[in-house]
């Protein structure tokens, strides 16, 4: 089956809608579906939950859904770059849930997997573990946590074929593989798409069965989230 589509908007027709939930892959600025949060931006779909690691900055990533307030609820482990963020968090306009990031990752993992909930020693005797099950093994003591599903996973892909094999390139391999599989649909966006074939079998991440739709994107910015320097040594 060819996934491709021509544009982002063409990938998310018929998919989105008010009040759903999506994932959002990548770590910091790397690795997001740039082209596809525009395009959700665009589309203005509103009172959308949001479950990534981070929201991006002010003016990049998903804080551009935060600018237009589309963004009703965040599932996140780290907020800390988003000035924006924290005014609407602290002024009541949005709703946030924390996790530990590993916490988050095997989340996303156990949705993808069919697994509805598992137990970690991480939060344990924290205001994470309020108002959950905690249960003991072999002495220790562990906190119950769900898995993670949402209506729409994006996704951001170094290669893919028009299969919706993909292969994630150094760092931007972090939350994308496991959200591939925890979307209800998957809608992936990748810097190179290439034949049916072209890929080797050893090398693909995520398997196209995974994969409902994917783009090409072009000219990515690739920003830098926080650029540190220090004075060159004579």
């Amino acid at each position: 089956m060819d996934k491709v589509r021509s544009d982002a908007k063409a990938a998310l027709d018929g998919v989105v809608f008010d009040g759903m939930t999506i994932m959002s892959g990548g770590f910091g600025l790397c690795g997001i579906a740039e082209h596809l949060i525009l395009a959700l931006r665009d589309l203005g779909v509103k009172d959308i939950t949001v479950i990534s690691n981070n929201c991006g900055v002010d003016d990049f990533g998903m804080g551009l859904l935060l600018q237009t307030k589309q963004i009703k609820k965040m599932l996140s482990s780290y907020v800390g770059e988003n000035a924006e963020f924290e005014r609407q968090f602290l002024c009541g306009e949005l709703e946030l849930e924390f996790n530990p990031q590993g916490t988050l990752a095997e989340r996303i993992r156990a949705g993808g997997a069919g697994i509805p909930a598992f137990y970690t020693r991480t939060g344990y005797g924290t205001v994470i573990a309020e108002g959950k099950e905690t249960r003991q093994f072999n002495g220790e003591w562990y906190v119950m946590e769900t898995g993670l599903t949402a209506d729409l996973s994006i996704v951001k892909a170094w290669k893919g074929d028009r299969a919706g094999n993909l292969i994630y390139r150094k760092t931007s391999r972090n939350f994308n593989p496991m959200m591939a599989t925890a979307g209800r649909v998957c809608v992936a966006e990748v810097e190179h798409l290439v034949e049916v074939g072209e890929l080797d079998p050893d090398q693909i991440h995520t398997p196209g069965v995974y994969v409902d739709r994917i783009i090409q994107g072009q000219n990515y910015e690739k920003r830098i989230e926080r650029l540190t320097t220090r004075e060159r040594s004579v």
